[in-house]
């Protein structure tokens, strides 16, 4: 079972969103309205001009960083004998756009967040609004209670480590280290979609001057991303 349980949380009643809150959090918000923030995507506020909401891009940016001294920290305390490098690499793999936008979906995220009806959804607003909540938490319930919840909630219900370690998520990394094993170079060529809002990008990949396959995504380092990424599923090695 999600750990969210597609509710669709912006339809509660106010005393209803802090009953479903503390059941799932684990605790009782003592700020609501970041919560509420962090579950506003930008494109209902663009759409409601006249309303006072606020979208939780502030809380993602702040999110982004508190969820990666967290999991620095789970995994320093988890694998005391590895080296910088592998502690590095796994925290990339756990923070990495691809896996928090499946993890959120995983979770039921999805259905807490708040969006304009006519937004084209990528899976990338899920992630982004899963580093907001954690943002949220922080600054509502400090630093602990916020690691808490991630390991607990998170980590320990919903992460496989062990397949996590197993898992290439930086396709762009491998791409570099295949082209330089095979002696051949690569080239990205990316360029924004005009009519689409917002931003997005569609990235063609060429292995060897050679189209190979094409990617897209709301910027351009995930639509490379994306693009390598289907590379390795045509051709897996």
């Amino acid at each position: 079972m999600s750990l969210f349980r597609g509710i669709k949380y912006f339809l509660l009643s106010d005393k209803s969103k802090q009953k479903t809150l503390k059941s799932i959090l684990g605790f009782h918000p003592s700020n609501a309205n970041l919560y509420e923030q962090a579950f506003t995507h930008k494109s209902i506020v663009n759409e409601q001009q006249e309303n006072e909401k606020v979208s939780n891009e502030r809380l993602e940016f702040l999110g982004d960083a508190i969820l990666g001294a967290i999991v620095a920290e789970f995994f320093f305390q988890k694998f005391p004998y590895e080296d910088e490098g592998f502690l590095t690499k796994i925290r990339s793999k756990l923070v990495s756009r691809s896996f928090l936008n499946q993890l959120s979906v995983d979770i039921g995220l999805d259905s807490f967040l708040e969006t304009s009806a006519n937004l084209n959804r990528s899976r990338s607003i899920y992630g982004d609004a899963f580093e907001a909540l954690i943002g949220a938490i922080y600054l509502d319930k400090g630093y602990e209670n916020c690691k808490k919840f991630v390991v607990h909630k998170i980590i320990k219900d919903y992460i496989d480590v062990e397949k996590l370690l197993a898992t290439e998520t930086n396709f762009k990394s491998k791409l570099i280290e295949f082209t330089q094993s095979k002696k051949t170079s690569y080239k990205f060529s990316t360029s924004a979609v005009q009519d689409k809002e917002p931003s997005y990008f569609k990235c063609e990949l060429f292995v060897g001057n050679k189209l190979v396959t094409t990617g897209e995504g709301n910027s351009k380092k995930r639509a490379e991303q994306d693009a390598a990424k289907k590379f390795f599923a045509e051709n897996p090695e």
